[in-house]
């Protein structure tokens, strides 16, 4: 390993690691195959089964450190979900025999707890259109101390690591992609099937009109708008790049992309950004030299229970674009 392996960042590694896995089981089984009923059930069942796998893991290392996460086992216990529910259960037993309903259901609902001096938050799938697609999607966790996140990883199934390490081959292929950052130690790569890790760096691109814009690749998560008028103050010349999940904060991460903003949509106006949306991806962003704080420069505060309640939207940058930005979103008022 590039950096001295302390327990949670071995815990983080292998936790994440197999939670990917264990989703992109889910996804070759069900997504577009027979045992697809509607849109959403291979992306419910894989949301439950990695927050089940991520709990289990918790309480088996850390078992007195909370977990913040974005589901809870409310919805499987109704008698309508039985079947989700056996589902659930069936694939997070191939990783871990001792699954039952029951323990299920506890392990998902260890996510249910708010901030404290010391916390895990997960985001199971992060990019739910984008894994129901074969596209970018993640498995996000991140652990945070007294208010300041001190690691995260990402998993990211169909995210090429050739393709983040520079290569010219196509974005989704391959084992796919895991990026862990450390405070203080760098933000690193390796192929989710491999444990060689390259050190990812920011671009050291400075032209806005230069800069390669990220953003949601959804139009219900941010304002379409604002990203036009945006990319005109700027002058970009690029078109904007639309990606599902924290895969783009991979890509900021790595020179890939040079900005990228999560601008509030206009449906949503009093909407604040939930912490397992935003722990991970911004501490890879800071250890790969980037720089990331709310529309209004503020540094993203994460001490609010279980949202970015103190802040405004997301703005990720190399760092050397980022004043610009903030004078481009403060002149559009975004």
């Amino acid at each position: 390993m590039p950096f001295p392996l302390t327990p949670e960042i071995e815990f983080a590694l292998a936790t994440v690691r197999t939670a990917s896995q264990l989703v992109a089981h889910v996804q070759r089984e069900m997504v577009g195959g027979a045992l697809t009923k509607d849109d959403s059930s291979p992306v419910t069942i894989a949301d439950f089964a990695a927050q089940a796998f991520v709990g289990r893991a918790l309480d088996e290392r850390f078992p007195h450190d909370p977990l913040v996460g974005e589901e809870d086992s409310r919805t499987l216990r109704a008698d309508d979900q039985r079947e989700t529910l056996k589902r659930v259960t069936f694939f997070i037993s191939q990783y871990t025999p001792d699954a039952t309903p029951d323990t299920v259901c506890r392990w998902i609902d260890r996510g249910s707890a708010e901030s404290a001096p010391r916390y895990w938050t997960v985001d199971p799938i992060d990019g739910t259109k984008g894994f129901l697609r074969g596209d970018q999607y993640a498995v996000a966790l991140a652990l945070v101390e007294n208010g300041v996140v001190q690691l995260g990883v990402l998993g990211c199934p169909n995210l090429n690591i050739e393709f983040l390490l520079g290569g010219i081959g196509p974005m989704a292929a391959g084992p796919g992609a895991l990026v862990v950052a450390v405070r203080g130690q760098g933000c690193w790569a390796a192929s989710l099937a491999g444990e060689d890790f390259a050190r990812l760096h920011v671009s050291g691109r400075s032209d806005p009109a230069q800069a390669r814009l990220l953003r949601s690749q959804e139009d219900a998560h941010t304002n379409t708008g604002k990203i036009g008028q945006l990319v005109t103050m700027l002058n970009v010349q690029a078109e904007p790049l639309g990606l599902d999940s924290q895969a783009k904060y991979a890509l900021l991460a790595a020179g890939r992309g040079d900005l990228l903003v999560r601008l509030i949509s206009s449906k949503a106006p009093d909407y604040k950004e939930k912490i397992w949306d935003q722990g991970a991806g911004s501490i890879v962003v800071e250890e790969a030299g980037g720089r990331i704080t709310d529309l209004h420069g503020q540094p993203l505060d994460f001490t609010q229970g279980r949202t970015l309640a103190r802040n405004r939207g997301v703005l990720a940058s190399n760092g050397q674009l980022h004043t610009a930005a903030l004078e481009a979103l403060a002149a559009i008022g975004a």
